[in-house]
């Protein structure tokens, strides 16, 4: 988005106005006013991963995790311009009261598309999860909804971090070295960073962490090579909060701040979040940064400012008049329902037990998170009046069904493993069917210092669910009673296939969870979120939690067959697929090819399903993908009727990465897939519906 000549001529006038001590105070997060040049106060850092954060009244959506789980870039696309209304109404109200505080602004710190590569990584929940191609689509999709479509105002600035190869240990991002070949790093890390910056995502977000020996927000490679050189990034970039002063205390790249804030600057690093930045002005008149450099920041900041409208006559923007009735509206609240139904994952339905009916008069619910708010939140959350609990949700559902009787107990701790009413075991026995909500919440996993329950900081040293847990599950199983597992959490938990009959993924399904919940468990909703990330049999099949290598990690470079693949879920019907039709077996540099598959549903319930197309090089190097998800769509089917997904392939989704990596083409034999989940090297499926698969050859 350029800004015209007369606001390009404005700023060159508040810049040459302007001290070095003035210049220097607006490239820190908490920028003061500078009145004589007419920019106003203005905090930097806002929130908006799943909602807006941290600014009080606001719809909570489903975590960013649980928002890939539907595989639908549309409704990910409502759900960011809905944040994006409440975060200008936000906006305009703190401006007129004079706040111009922490959280109050419109420079959104969001999205987080960092690769899920280790599903013991506590942030993981912040990712659209462990594929580049769904990563980029679904990132592409919110930020489009946060920035809006008009040509000349941001409706707000979005962010893609944190760049770059980021996906902890939490407890060593400070002083952690992420090393990975080149060919990883273009071929899984960097391409959705890619795809946003060449969509137009205003700004991007450095990373705690150093990245082949270099600190993220003071990398030449990084920052001066891809970003702004093969690139051409035109936005701004910020460190992570006080990311800069880890260069000096905890990387030991540089010997104090004054070095440190200039190594940053001088990378490209316009923004710093923390307070290193002030001494900017000893490292100019000590001629390690120079006024052309604080200049060019400045301008790229200030170009920010006027994109959004901060300079514009008050009124005169397109969403000036937004006020409070966006926030938290009717809509944004059925709208978080719906993003939760459709990102819930049916993992498992032996003998059809769900949906349920009152066929079962006597149901026990038990668990701990059950009744916890935890697990609907998740991390950088907003506060809802309207926390719909998996209790309350299926309280509310069954409240009305004059047959059927719900009890319930908590059990056993979430993560205390000293709480356990064992004597709750036994009303299982009593029981028509036990719903039993186990799994994690956002004080087990998520950031560094925030998850106050971990013992990793944030992350899990186990992807098993807790062992107390698990116990009492086992306990209960034992009684006989039929049991429908709901397990809460932002990533992968490997269970026994035995534990129970039926197994729902809830995610952090936002302020709505428990009727959506509720609404699945009772078939008013058919399952058809899909896993964004493969479920690992057991910790053993993980490779070293501290190695960036992508070898034996997600479904392309895993060659165990795991628990459950990416792109899993189950439905309460059965689909079929037709034959694949191509409308090419060849094709070359500059071509194209269209897919189409007809999709049958052959069971009595009207529903949706995620067809996903699957790319497979024939003869591929060692190091090379398995498979490599490159298109995916959501058909809605009729109960007995049939829809077409189609997908259209250019040649650039058969080009490989070499090992200096660069992007080169895929030269030789592809097998298409299409299906319900990811291939499996070894051939064992667990998708629902038979894959059909097609060969093309690219010259």
């Amino acid at each position: 988005m350029k800004l015209s000549e007369a606001e390009q001529a404005r700023i060159s006038e508040i810049i040459g106005k302007m001290s070095v001590e003035e210049k220097v105070s607006q490239l820190v997060h908490t920028s003061p006013a500078v009145d004589h040049v007419g920019i106003d106060e203005y905090n930097w850092w806002n929130e908006g991963l799943h909602g807006v954060a941290r600014a009080g009244l606001a719809t909570v959506f489903p975590q960013a995790i649980a928002l890939a789980a539907t595989f639908d870039e549309e409704l990910v696309h409502e759900v960011a311009d809905a944040i994006s209304d409440e975060a200008r109404a936000k906006y305009n109200g703190a401006s007129a009261s004079g706040n111009r505080g922490q959280y109050r602004g419109l420079t959104y710190w969001t999205p987080n598309i960092n690769i899920f590569r280790d599903p013991r990584w506590g942030r993981g929940q912040e990712t659209y999860g462990e594929d580049p191609f769904l990563t980029s689509r679904i990132g592409l999709a919110f930020m489009k909804g946060l920035q809006g479509n008009n040509p000349e105002r941001l409706k707000l600035a979005a962010c893609a971090k944190h760049f770059a190869v980021h996906s902890g240990p939490e407890a060593l991002r400070h002083t952690f070295d992420a090393v990975c070949s080149l060919k990883d790093l273009h071929e899984t890390y960097l391409p959705a960073f890619k795809a946003l910056v060449d969509a137009g995502v205003e700004s991007v977000m450095g990373a705690y962490n150093r990245t082949l020996g270099e600190p993220c927000c003071g990398s030449a490679l990084l920052l001066k090579d891809i970003l702004r050189g093969r690139w051409k990034f035109q936005g701004h970039v910020v460190s992570d909060c006080w990311a800069i002063r880890d260069f000096h205390e905890f990387h030991k790249v540089t010997r104090n701040a004054v070095e440190s804030a200039a190594l940053a600057l001088n990378m490209g690093c316009d923004l710093n979040c923390g307070c290193t930045y002030p001494v900017l002005v000893e490292a100019f008149r000590l001629g390690l940064v120079s006024m052309e450099t604080i200049d060019t920041s400045l301008r790229r900041l200030l170009e920010t400012r006027f994109r959004l409208g901060m300079f514009d006559e008050s009124g005169s923007g397109p969403w000036d008049k937004l006020g409070p009735e966006m926030v938290h509206s009717d809509s944004h609240v059925a709208l978080s329902r719906k993003a939760a139904e459709k990102s819930i994952v049916l993992l498992k339905n032996d003998k059809n037990i769900l949906p349920l009916d009152d066929s079962a008069r006597k149901i026990l619910l038990i668990g701990p998170g059950a009744a916890n708010a935890h697990t609907l939140l998740a991390n950088y959350h907003g506060l809802s009046p309207r926390l719909v609990t998996i209790l309350e949700g299926i309280a509310d559902k069954t409240g009305r069904m004059d047959r059927v009787t719900v009890d319930y107990h908590p059990g056993v701790g979430m993560y205390d493993k000293n709480r356990n009413n064992g004597w709750t075991i036994g009303m299982a026995e009593a029981a028509d069917l036990v719903i039993a909500v186990f799994g994690l919440d956002n004080q087990i996993e998520g950031e560094e210092g925030d998850a106050i329950a971990s013992v990793s900081k944030g992350d899990r040293d186990s992807i098993e669910l807790p062992e107390w847990q698990l116990d009492y599950l086992k306990a209960i199983r034992s009684r006989g009673t039929p049991v429908v597992l709901v397990l809460t959490g932002g990533s992968p938990i490997s269970v026994p296939e035995d534990i129970a009959d039926a197994i729902l993924f809830a995610w952090y399904p936002g302020e709505q969870g428990g009727a959506a919940v509720a609404d699945i468990l009772f078939g008013d909703v058919v399952p058809s979120g899909k896993l964004p990330v493969t479920f690992p049999v057991s910790t053993e099949q993980l490779p070293p939690y501290d190695s960036y290598d992508m070898a034996g990690r997600t479904y392309r470079y895993m060659k165990a067959d795991p628990l459950y693949p990416f792109g899993f879920g189950l439905s309460y019907t059965r689909f079929e697929f037709g034959d694949l039709s191509l409308s090419a077996r060849e094709i070359r540099a500059g071509g194209s090819l269209s897919v189409a598959v007809p999709v049958k549903n052959t069971g009595s319930r009207d529903a949706e399903e995620v067809v996903q197309l699957y790319i497979s090089k024939k003869n591929a190097a060692p190091e090379d993908p398995l498979f490599s998800l490159r298109g995916f769509v959501r058909v809605s089917v009729p109960a007995g009727g049939e829809a077409e997904a189609s997908f259209d392939l250019d040649d650039s989704a058969f080009a490989v990465v070499d090992a200096a990596g660069n992007t080169v083409p895929g030269l030789g034999e592809w097998i298409i897939t299409v299906a319900d989940a990811a291939p499996s090297e070894s051939g064992v499926r667990k998708g629902a519906v038979p894959p059909v698969r097609g060969e093309v050859s690219f010259r």
